[in-house]
């Protein structure tokens, strides 16, 4: 059994903002689908490959994103080997991406949340680069939407974040890591 949790922050006003980047790849990788509700948070099960995957959106905001993941990790019993969080990241080149595990949270405060309700920094993340450039207020900056170019160039990166969630799925994480953090 298998868990991915995309941060993120619910409601329309959020919609296609950096710090939602983690919603918008479960969306693409699942496409136009109706979401269950339970633990306070969105979710989908699906069985793919031979395992039972859960894809969670929490609806508690960004800053407590480790309450809705903790109530799905005690009650389905997930160990923290079989979770992929995925999640915006300032200091990663806009687009790119870096899969890390056993790492602090780097001030990102739904990934704060995460290892605060797990007692533990040992899960693997897909850190997608948001970047502030011009060093602009983190709070407005992480909130504010993608421009037209980032959004062409998010799609076009959206194939290569499905695939890791795919690999993920199907061969853990060592060899997802070992496939996708190589670089070219």
């Amino acid at each position: 059994m298998k868990l991915i949790l995309g941060i993120g922050n619910p409601g329309k006003k959020y919609e296609n903002t950096r710090h939602n980047i983690g919603f918008m790849v479960i969306d693409a990788y699942l496409g136009n689908t109706n979401y269950q509700e339970k633990f306070n948070s969105l979710f989908i099960k699906k069985e793919i490959a031979g395992e039972i995957v859960f894809f969670v959106k929490p609806l508690t905001y960004v800053n407590n994103s480790g309450i809705a993941l903790r109530n799905f990790i005690d009650y389905f019993h997930i160990d923290l080997d079989n979770i992929l969080i995925i999640q915006d990241d300032l200091d990663e080149e806009f687009g790119k991406y870096k899969l890390k595990t056993n790492s602090s949270s780097g001030g990102h405060n739904g990934i704060k949340s995460i290892i605060n309700h797990l007692n533990s920094q040992n899960f693997l993340r897909l850190k997608i680069g948001i970047n502030n450039p011009n060093k602009k207020d983190v709070i407005d900056f992480v909130l504010s939407k993608f421009s037209k170019h980032e959004m062409n160039i998010l799609n076009e990166m959206m194939q290569t974040y499905k695939n890791i969630i795919d690999s993920f799925i199907k061969n853990g994480i060592d060899k997802t890591m070992n496939i996708y953090n190589t670089k070219k």
